[in-house]
């Protein structure tokens, strides 16, 4: 029986031999033939189907979305559109990130500016001052514009 050992499939997919069988477990790949010895035959199409977990996972898709995504590939009744309704929901999460990564930014400004001219001890320090208030950072989506 022909086929590669799992180091060398992960070796060819770019990714740690122990993913494939993580991967296995959340049955994002099947579980490959064995040889007559009992070891595990990887052909090329798990290289392919690594290489498209991992570009998903570049793009923020999580494993149980990537899973969605394999199952609509191969699911025939399934369209594009299908698919884009996914990349849309994804589209909105990545923006929700954004904004708040963008508040964080705005807060953690702001602590600097505050802190700029300060030179005495940490105990007067404003940044650890405002982490210690709940109502100074104001990091909340519903509180900030």
């Amino acid at each position: 029986m022909d086929g590669m050992t799992r180091g060398e499939v992960a070796e060819k997919a770019g990714v740690n031999p122990e993913t494939l069988r993580y991967y296995e477990r959340k049955e994002l790949i099947p579980k490959p033939p064995r040889s007559d010895g009992g070891f595990r035959l990887y052909g090329d199409s798990y290289v392919d189907r690594l290489r498209f977990i991992q570009r998903a996972k570049d793009l923020g898709f999580t494993l149980a979305e990537i899973k969605d995504l394999l199952e609509l590939r191969v699911d025939d009744e399934a369209t594009c559109r299908d698919v884009k309704v996914q990349t849309e929901e994804k589209i909105d999460e990545v923006e929700e990130k954004i904004r708040a990564l963008e508040r964080i930014r705005k807060a953690l400004t702001q602590l600097a500016a505050d802190c700029e001219a300060s030179q005495g001890p940490t105990s007067e320090c404003p940044i650890l001052d405002a982490m210690a208030n709940e109502n100074a950072l104001n990091l909340n989506a519903s509180n900030s514009t």
